[in-house]
């Protein structure tokens, strides 16, 4: 398992991939990323720890993400962060949260005292597929609602049972609302929601163009951050 490297391109910066405790949520469909939780407080610090020794802060900029959010991290590793961004003069962090913690997320901003960019699994904008097929529970009830917590929607194409029609409205939304965000092609995994690749092929040939776009991470695999297995 990589658990450490450095993103070069459009907004560079160090990525760490931090073992977490299980996601509060843990039902979502399509999810089977919680494999990588831990029960063991003594595990999550020591590998927590060894991962973030590799942070050299060669960039000013880290994002922290696990297999949940960032909420399931052990304080001592939220401790640990807020000491590496001292000590490596940290400018600018990137973590992630699930909607159920919106109204914690501005505490989680304070503590680190830094500018931060706050993600979110969105996985599409269409209220009915993100809710009654994936199971995300993210209810907001409009793009502004979900702009007073978080920065950085996440989203995913090439599922079974989207649409073009969904999709199109999807990539309206993040470019016309947000400044950044990640679009990652779906995966097959050990869940039944299963990969479309007749959509894939259809969304790669019209918006390539977003894989160059500055203000957009683009996944074609879940791994092409350097982190994962």
């Amino acid at each position: 398992m990589e658990r450490y490297n450095r993103i070069t391109d459009k907004i560079k910066r160090e990525i760490v991939l931090l073992k977490a405790k299980p996601c509060a949520w843990s039902k979502c469909t399509f999810c089977d990323y919680i494999e990588d939780n831990s029960t063991c407080l003594e595990e999550m610090i020591q590998i927590n720890d060894e991962v973030l020794n590799h942070v050299t802060g060669e960039y000013g900029v880290l994002e922290v993400i696990d297999s949940a959010s960032i909420f399931e991290l052990p304080q001592e590793t939220l401790e640990k962060i807020k000491q590496i961004i001292i000590n490596k003069h940290i400018h600018t962090l990137f973590f992630e949260s699930h909607w159920i913690y919106r109204h914690r997320v501005q505490q989680m901003k304070d503590f680190f005292g830094i500018q931060v960019i706050v993600k979110t699994g969105v996985e599409t904008f269409d209220d009915d597929f993100r809710n009654k097929v994936l199971n995300k529970n993210a209810t907001f009830q409009s793009i502004e609602e979900l702009k007073q917590y978080f920065d950085s929607p996440c989203l995913m194409v090439g599922i079974k049972g989207q649409t073009k029609e969904m999709i199109d409205r999807d990539m309206s939304i993040l470019t016309n609302h947000f400044n950044h965000g990640t679009i990652s092609i779906y995966r097959n995994n050990s869940t039944p929601i299963k990969r479309d690749d007749e959509l894939i092929h259809w969304f790669m040939n019209k918006y390539s163009y977003l894989q160059v776009d500055p203000r957009y991470d683009f996944l074609c695999d879940p791994t092409d951050f350097g982190v994962g297995d």
